[in-house]
């Protein structure tokens, strides 16, 4: 008895510091913000605190700009599908067993180590309208091709591939074009197709049993026809998890590249509901108003998880 206490003594001293970091750190500002999205709490204080039950979430429901960022998070979305689809097919070009494969695998995977805020300040760069690399480039292409046309503003400008409008919920003519949350999209394409999905996708490929391809190839089927038979329906669980994890990174994303590149402009255009959450707590001090904008955003998460696991999970088992 006496050595299983002291034991147990032992267990908890070592758990002691995770456990209190989880509590103070985690677990104490889930439940403080909970409290605090049905009271009125703000950082200045220049009103008494009090407690006003749902007020926060009826303002929420009324609340243009909470709709207008939901919309700007949701079209930021929109890339998922091609950083899939690209990390897919760099996966399997990396599988191949060829001389040296390993050195690309490396530098595709390199830029995963660099600083975001580095990227992101590059990327800035890259999309400046005057000098920037990518539209020096495009300005070359139109000029060989003698097309006329005015090259993408990006970051300055309030256009989208939708026609998505500025002030209100909804599409407006005005408004297509290329601008700050289509170059958003496009830099986030490009970060995610050599990242970790990329090495998910590879591990995936390592494990599909070489004897199905041996013998779909036996039975006359092309490359495309085994990878559609073969390896796709293995790489099912893969994708669900991948899949799941890029939609709930999407819902919650979106502040870094904000606060760095764009501070949620133009016209709030890249602002998302993390941004939005931040600008309320930290720039308004409201925290009360943030904290309920947080939780709908959780609600967000949680349902669109259980949404995916309900359908997603029984395709992937059903493959």
């Amino acid at each position: 008895m006496k050595k299983n206490r002291s034991q147990l003594r032992a267990a908890i001293g070592f758990l002691a510091p995770n456990l209190l970091g989880f509590l103070l750190f985690t677990a104490g500002p889930v439940v403080f913000s909970l409290g605090a999205s049905f009271t009125n709490t703000n950082l200045q204080q220049t009103i008494p605190l009090r407690f006003n039950g749902l007020a926060n979430y009826s303002e929420l429901i009324h609340d243009k700009a909470f709709w207008l960022y939901l919309v700007n998070t949701l079209y930021m979305m929109l890339g998922l599908p091609f950083a899939m689809f690209g990390s897919l097919w760099l996966a399997v070009l990396l599988s191949r067993k060829l001389r040296g494969i390993s050195i690309f695998r490396t530098l595709l995977y390199l830029p995963s180590f660099a600083s975001g805020v580095a990227i992101m300040i590059l990327w800035k760069a890259l999309y400046n309208p005057d000098f920037g690399p990518i539209n020096e480039t495009l300005r070359h292409v139109f000029n060989a091709l003698k097309i006329h046309a005015d090259s993408p503003q990006w970051l300055q400008s309030t256009h989208n591939m939708a026609g998505l409008d500025v002030e209100h919920v909804g599409v407006t003519s005005k408004q297509f074009g290329l601008g700050g949350r289509d170059a958003m999209i496009l830099m986030g394409v490009w970060i995610a197709i050599g990242g970790n999905n990329m090495l998910l996708y590879l591990a995936a490929l390592s494990n599909v049993p070489e004897e199905l391809l041996e013998a779909a190839q036996l039975d006359g089927a092309a490359p495309w026809r085994c990878f559609l038979s073969v390896t796709w329906p293995q790489l099912a669980p893969t994708t669900f998890f991948i899949l799941v994890m890029s939609i709930i990174g999407g819902l919650q994303g979106g502040f870094e590249t904000a606060r760095v590149m764009t501070s949620g402009g133009p016209a709030g255009t890249t602002t998302t509901l993390a941004y939005y959450i931040y600008s309320l707590a930290f720039e308004q001090f409201r925290i009360g108003y943030a904290s309920a904008v947080a939780w709908v955003l959780f609600a967000f998460v949680f349902v669109a998880t259980l949404i995916n696991w309900r359908f997603g999970n029984r395709a992937a088992n059903e493959m």
